[in-house]
């Protein structure tokens, strides 16, 4: 009988792996590609050739631009199916132009599915120490807390006009002991006082690797414009949270002064985070995002950072 023919079979094609594009790619942007690599397709923007070779090495694409000149932002249009932005706003003013370059840059060809933006539990100001959820409403007390709230609504405007599912993640103090100044072992080493305890204020704290991780939930199970508290469990004032490092690493607790006297001893930068005290619920965090932390509390994370 004469052969059948039998065609060959079709290639297999392997399905495409999904491009994420983080924007501030530092510290917190490398400990998400080392989760989503080489499952996910991980392209960064950076201003800073010298960074390229880092990058690369990480199994990141880099792409060079700068959010100060959006002309250097055309070709992230259509580039990628979610979005990661951790850029810091301009230093000055109340408005965020970066994040808006950025967002005029992917508005050009809408592609991407979600975005999460990294902001800052600073867009509440002063709670008086009081333990609160997302639903409370924002009161910055800085310029630079008011950029943070320009960008959030200017991501969520961006959401809902592109139907793109955008969370905000709210991030409290990050720590960690392979983060540059990320370990508090080098401030208890300056010496710098604390305020006494009738004058301190409560702070939340995240570590570096559960802020990845909340990061990568939220691309994956994060609801539209959702905001999030990515902060932990822990609920201490700041001055217990540097006593319990100073006697994790076994150095000397940190001297405590009055209010009055840290006006006059301390920079007006870190005199501003101890004129905020705030507790943050992060039911959202565990329940929607799924997360389960790595360093429920401060403890844990020092500890595997002494």
């Amino acid at each position: 009988m004469p052969a059948v023919y039998q065609p060959a079979p079709a290639p297999t094609r392997l399905p495409r792996r999904p491009r994420l594009l983080i924007v501030g790619c530092g510290d917190v942007g490398l400990r998400v590609a080392r989760l989503l690599v080489p499952r996910w397709r991980v392209l960064a923007l950076t201003s800073q050739p010298a960074r390229v070779a880092e990058l690369r090495a990480a199994g990141i694409v880099p792409l060079v631009g700068n959010l100060d000149e959006p002309a250097t932002l055309a070709r992230l249009a259509g580039l990628a199916d979610a979005v990661l932005h951790l850029a810091p706003p301009p230093g000055q003013g109340d408005t965020d132009l970066r994040t808006a370059a950025l967002l005029h840059a992917l508005s050009r060809k809408p592609a991407i599915r979600c975005l999460v933006y990294g902001s800052t539990t600073g867009v509440y100001g002063d709670a008086g120490g009081a333990r609160f959820d997302e639903t409370r409403p924002v009161a910055p007390r800085s310029d630079r807390a008011r950029r943070r709230v320009d960008a959030e609504a200017r991501v969520r405007w961006f959401g809902r006009a592109f139907g793109v599912r955008v969370t905000v993640l709210r991030i409290p103090g990050i720590y960690a002991g392979d983060r540059p100044g990320g370990h508090p072992r080098e401030r208890l080493a300056r010496g710098t006082p604390v305020l006494r305890d009738e004058d301190d204020v409560y702070t939340n704290h995240i570590h570096a690797d559960d802020l990845a991780r909340a990061c990568v939930a939220a691309l994956l199970r994060g609801k539209p414009q959702r905001v999030v508290h990515a902060s932990d469990d822990t609920e201490l004032k700041m001055g217990e949270y540097f006593d319990l490092a100073a006697d994790l690493c076994g150095l000397p607790r940190p001297p405590r002064i009055s209010r009055a006297q840290a006006r006059e001893q301390l920079s007006p930068l870190l005199l501003s985070f101890m004129s905020e005290s705030r507790r943050l619920k992060n039911d959202r965090l565990v329940r929607e995002l799924r997360l389960r932390l790595r360093y429920p509390t401060v403890r844990e994370g020092l500890l595997a950072s002494s």
